[in-house]
């Protein structure tokens, strides 16, 4: 096997003594042949089974002869829009235009289009009518089934139907894509491969799928919010691999889709091959003239140690794509890859971060997820741990001290976030004490998100009392150590649930706190997570009650400007909100207060939260000569 870049010409193609090629891979980033990137997984596995594969980065999807680089793949076109989906990385959740994409070389923007997913498969349908296109990354995971899209504001289709692909991979895809690129090599048709796990089709005849999940049709959640909610829901509770069942979703008399239930999570030999593969962990060479690819930089020095989460975050759509099953690697197959992090030519010594969705979960929260599945209705941290949930970082600690003893590393840091509740639930506390010793540097970064419990009870979140208790222990840690090290609290604003009454309480908190964050995340209604169902509908689809969700762009502004108070372009927002709040107590001059009132002087200031200006003084004869004198 060569040890090289895939294809991305013609030229390159003939190099290797190929004709043609198998796949044609058209991605919406920048190639980067690291175990980071979905397209660098999926095109070497293809390679590892024998397969063919040439890469078309960004194509011009203006031209119709952009992806025609290697003419007609002998058995399909794979389409992935990147490692966003294509309208996040356009657009920040005002729905403002970003300045620059990380994903694409020297971090220019606008190198691919909105929804590209669609725009990809169209743009080759225009030339190959009859090639198979199957489409797959997070973009196509997330959007796989009738969605709510925050940029339209209305209900799209599934991306299945408005590509023109023939197939869709949903999930990491390793099991997949070897089994529809086998399936079609053995020269069955792409209209034929309706039984695979981890994808989703299109049907005449529903009443060929064995014992599936009905969800409401198009017309009717496109009309009706609440059986929306409902049909998310039923999606929501059945993403289990083990007790999952096929569900069809009705477009018209003649046009079904069908998701076939989730593959299987990898073994860990099985993650141990793909992280093995012949990746050159880097960007293709020609982006090198255009100062390279961004993204790179935050994943060089990190090491994926699992996937999937538990967690059970409303706003994280990990569900959907990843699955609730944690999935690990060996520490031989981690360890191993850290050595080859020593020996590139700008490794300074620093492991940047050795974890995944969640840093510190390395095996299934209970014994019985890898043979019965996940509970469909029931979380294993939320509202509170699990009875059966195994609360053990022991596996973790060993691997983090195996990599701290390498040669030539000088620091693993943990940066892909920790779950405090679960590190809480562990009644061992050698974790927070070497990962206050050994892996932060000065400042550790959690998720709380809010304070308010009606809040993060919709967030999915632990109640307030159990990060403070985590606050209190990483404190008392520290001074056991004798180390000055600070929590830095991710927080959000304008989550569904989030009145003005819960941004001041989050406010006050920060101002007891004395910690003003740089950085406010304001919820991104992402397509397939439960708060964006929330935020369409206004229902949680778990119970169906009525939930507030703060629409309004000035609204938003307003609960995003609390958290920043102090900041001087905040402070209309912020006297505005404290007015509606009925909060103008948080006006004035007493250490409780959050901000002054414009004019200083304590005795014109009515608590009630009326500012007075000083009255004018009338421009008299006796005052004129007094300045002149």
């Amino acid at each position: 096997m060569i040890k090289d870049y895939l294809p991305i010409s013609r030229e390159d193609m003939e190099a290797r003594g190929w004709d043609s090629v198998d796949f044609t891979y058209v991605i919406g980033d920048a190639y980067v042949d690291h175990p980071s990137f979905g397209h660098a997984i999926i095109s070497r596995i293809l390679e590892a089974n024998g397969y063919r594969v040439g890469i078309i980065s960004q194509p011009d999807w203006k031209n119709i002869k952009s992806i025609d680089v290697f003419g007609r793949p002998r058995l399909g076109f794979i389409v992935t829009a990147g490692n966003m989906d294509s309208m996040v990385n356009h657009y920040t959740v005002s729905k403002k235009r970003r300045h620059n994409d990380a994903y694409t070389p020297g971090g220019v923007y606008g190198r691919r289009p909105d929804y590209a997913t669609v725009v990809y498969g169209n743009l080759i349908r225009q030339t190959y009518k009859d090639v198979p296109v199957i489409i797959g990354g997070i973009e196509a995971s997330l959007r796989r089934m009738a969605h709510y899209d925050y940029w339209s504001d209305s209900m799209k289709r599934s991306v299945l139907l408005d590509s023109g692909a023939d197939l869709l991979l949903y999930g990491m895809g390793e099991h997949s894509i070897v089994e529809v690129a086998d399936a079609l090599n053995s020269g069955l048709s792409v209209k034929d491969i309706t039984f695979i796990r981890g994808t989703v089709y299109k049907t005449k005849n529903p009443e060929d799928v064995y014992n599936p999940v009905i969800l409401p049709d198009m017309k009717t959640i496109a009309s009706d919010k609440k059986e929306y909610a409902k049909s998310f829901y039923m999606q929501y509770t059945n993403t289990d691999p083990f007790t999952g069942r096929p569900m069809i979703e009705k477009y018209s008399d003649h046009e079904y889709v069908v998701q076939n239930p989730a593959s299987y999570p990898l073994t860990t030999e099985e993650m141990d091959r793909v992280y093995a593969l012949n990746y050159m962990r880097g960007y293709h060479p020609s982006y090198e003239a255009a100062g390279g690819v961004p993204a790179i930089e935050e994943v060089k020095f990190s090491l994926v140690s699992n996937r999937g989460c538990f967690g059970g975050c409303s706003f994280c759509a990990l569900t959907f794509h990843q699955g609730r099953i944690i999935q690990t690697r060996s520490h031989e197959s981690i360890v191993n890859e850290a050595r080859q992090l020593v020996w590139e030519p700008d490794f300074k010594g620093y492991i940047h971060d050795v974890g995944g969705p969640t840093a510190n979960f390395r095996h299934p929260a209970c014994a019985k997820q890898l043979k019965h599945g996940v509970c469909p209705n029931k979380q294993c941290l939320f509202p509170k741990p699990c009875e059966n949930l195994k609360a053990d970082h022991s596996d973790y600690l060993e691997l983090l001290k195996e990599l701290r003893e390498l040669p030539g590393v000088k620091k693993v840091f943990i940066r892909s976030g920790i779950r405090f509740d679960y590190l809480l639930a562990d009644k061992d506390e050698r974790f927070l004490k070497e990962l206050c010793q050994y892996h932060v540097s000065g400042q550790l970064k959690v998720a709380p998100e809010h304070v308010s419990d009606p809040v993060l009870k919709l967030m999915g979140k632990p109640a307030n009392h159990v990060y403070r208790k985590f606050t209190e222990k990483y404190k008392q840690m520290n001074e056991q150590l004798g180390m000055k090290q600070y929590l830095v609290p991710y927080l959000m604003s304008s989550h569904p649930g989030s009145t003005m009454k819960e941004a001041v309480a989050l406010a006050v908190y920060l101002k007891d706190l004395g910690y003003m964050p740089e950085q406010v995340q304001d919820f991104y209604p992402t397509p397939s997570t439960l708060s964006t169902c929330m935020y369409y509908t206004g229902y949680d689809p778990r119970t169906m009650e009525k939930v507030y969700v703060p629409r309004d762009p000035h609204e938003k502004a307003m609960q995003r400007a609390l958290i920043q108070y102090r900041n001087p372009k905040n402070y209309d927002l912020v006297v505005e909100a404290l007015t509606l709040a009925g909060r103008t107590d948080l006006i004035g001059f007493d250490k409780k207060c959050l901000i002054r009132p414009k004019y200083k002087d304590k005795a014109r200031f009515d608590p009630a939260g009326a500012s007075k200006a000083p009255a004018k003084k009338k421009k008299t004869i006796r005052n004129v000569h007094k300045k002149k004198g």
